[in-house]
């Protein structure tokens, strides 16, 4: 009988919740405790799993060099094309909020963002081409910066900084599009209640009005600029090969890449997602903690 009343009762409810929960368990939930058990595991695809304890991860953090390497290049992207993307894609969403035909460059804003990163990356291949017809390499040899062409896709000194420049730029799109939505909802009654207040210039609208107003869009931006910069992989591999020389550019993603589709050894890959997982995890709580703070 209440079975039946609360049936009737939030009827509506549960049906529109469902295909989100349903999706939700069938593409995340179920994928991530599977993962979880054969990462327990040695699997290589044509046997059956081989349960080993946690051995994967023992070898993953104590004997797997690559990987160490890969963890550190993943947070050097986390640190840094998390936040400028971040800050940069807010900067370009006011700045542009501002202008009068603010629709037309939002659209030239985001749409290389949309682009295939393997396609971006071929472009910013011209751009940092290593004989001296790339774009950056001429104009560095006839302004007498250098002698000769610095080989910026193959030295280890130069690839993590230009892959990083690449992924920044990839990344300005879908933050912007988010701080867009955020700004067109902030209710311009504001402003002028704050111009009677004596809030005169555009920075003080922004701190007191605009940011407080848009801590949804700005949490959730700050979530797809961690995700982002911690699933680096793409752009990484089109710009120095898989894998980049010395593994200057390898990333966790990659490594992950590299056990799972090219060896075959599931288990240890699906013990590189879960700690990449972990790690995702924890700075997604640590953010939203942060902005629940700024309440």
């Amino acid at each position: 009988m209440h079975l039946k009343n609360f049936w009737k009762r939030y009827r509506s409810g549960i049906l529109f919740f469902a295909p989100f929960f349903i999706l939700f368990t069938v593409f995340i939930l179920i994928p991530i405790f599977v993962a979880f058990a054969i990462s327990f595991t040695n699997y290589n695809m044509l046997e059956s799993p081989d349960f080993i304890g946690i051995k994967n991860y023992v070898h993953l953090i104590m004997d797997d060099d690559i990987f160490l390497t890969a963890m550190k290049n993943t947070m050097v992207f986390a640190v840094v094309t998390g936040p400028l993307g971040y800050i940069f894609s807010f900067l370009a969403a006011w700045l542009i909020d501002t202008l009068p035909c603010k629709r037309l460059f939002a659209l030239a804003f985001y749409v290389p963002s949309i682009t295939s990163g393997v396609a971006m990356s071929a472009v910013w291949l011209y751009f940092f081409s290593g004989d001296r017809y790339g774009l950056i390499n001429n104009f560095l040899i006839n302004n007498g910066i250098i002698p000769e062409p610095i080989l910026w896709t193959t030295d280890p000194k130069y690839i993590l900084g230009v892959v990083i420049i690449v992924q920044l730029w990839m990344s300005l799109g879908t933050g912007f599009l988010v701080f867009m939505a955020g700004l067109q909802n902030v209710d311009s009654s504001y402003y002028e209640a704050a111009a009677i207040d004596g809030i005169r210039s555009k920075l003080q609208e922004l701190w007191y009005i605009t940011l407080p107003m848009m801590k949804p869009q700005l949490l959730f931006g700050a979530i797809n600029a961690v995700v982002g910069a911690f699933g680096v992989f793409d752009v990484a591999v089109s710009i120095a090969g898989m894998p980049s020389p010395n593994y200057a550019a390898h990333t966790i993603v990659a490594h992950l890449y590299d056990y799972a589709f090219i060896r075959f050894n599931m288990g240890y890959a699906s013990a590189i997602a879960m700690i990449l997982f972990l790690i995702t995890f924890v700075a997604g709580r640590l953010l939203i903690r942060f902005f629940s703070e700024k309440n």
